[in-house]
């Protein structure tokens, strides 16, 4: 007798183990989250947001995104939030070198500054940091910027339209660079074959398609980019 009551309970604590098993284990696939404090905190990697989805939940200074990780994308931070752009593609970055080498000579024949190309890091206050595409940096007390740290102003920015930058690059970044003063901003969108210019004051772009005439210094002759003829050398064409 005692035996028999014996293996009764012990088979009724099997089934309570069992059905409590049945619960614990999900009936679908789902993300783990963990609770702190009452606050639930996803298991995914926070930085991990494409450029045009900021990173709302944390304010991210300049110090905080040089300290990222070296993982192949560019990390950027506009007024505490952060934007992540993957790798380029080949045709974006073939857009900037095409740019690139018919502004470099204009600049340095001119002594206009120092044209360069990202990556790089631009700071213009503690929860701003970008890596524009193409940019014209000035000369500092009349010499070349030692570091990034003694770039504080811009004479051009440009970005090159890609899929996962175009909301950012038309609207964060561009609101940024009117606010901050850059002279001219440049949006290459290489599929629509077009430029749109951007100036401080401007509340719509003037939409270049066939040539693009700029003269940052009055005493210099302007630099003119036929963009049927850079579009085509950017497709190979």
């Amino acid at each position: 007798m005692t035996r028999l009551v014996l293996t009764r309970r012990l088979k009724a604590r099997l089934g309570q183990t069992a059905s409590l098993r049945t619960r614990l284990t999900p009936s679908r696939p789902f993300r783990a989250r963990i609770k702190l404090a009452g606050v639930p905190l996803s298991s995914r990697r926070r930085a991990e947001h494409l450029m045009g989805m900021p990173q709302a939940a944390q304010r991210w200074t300049a110090e905080m995104v040089r300290a990222l990780p070296d993982d192949g994308k560019r990390y950027e931070v506009v007024a505490g939030e952060l934007f992540v752009t993957p790798a380029p593609s080949f045709d974006h970055q073939r857009a900037v070198l095409c740019l690139l080498l018919r502004v470099v000579p204009y600049v340095n024949a001119h002594g206009l500054g120092y044209a360069l190309m990202s990556p790089a890091d631009i700071e213009f206050d503690q929860e701003t940091l970008v890596q524009p595409d193409l940019f014209l940096a000035p000369r500092v007390e009349g010499r070349r910027p030692r570091r990034w740290s003694e770039v504080k102003s811009l004479l051009l920015a440009v970005e090159v339209l890609s899929p996962s930058t175009a909301r950012a690059d038309r609207t964060v970044k561009r609101r940024l660079f009117q606010r901050v003063g850059v002279p001219e901003y440049w949006i290459v969108d290489v599929e629509a074959r077009l430029v749109e210019r951007w100036r401080p004051g401007d509340e719509r772009p003037e939409v270049l398609t066939e040539r693009l005439v700029w003269r940052p210094d009055s005493a210099a002759p302007p630099l003119e980019i036929d963009l049927p003829q850079l579009f085509a050398e950017i497709l190979e064409e």
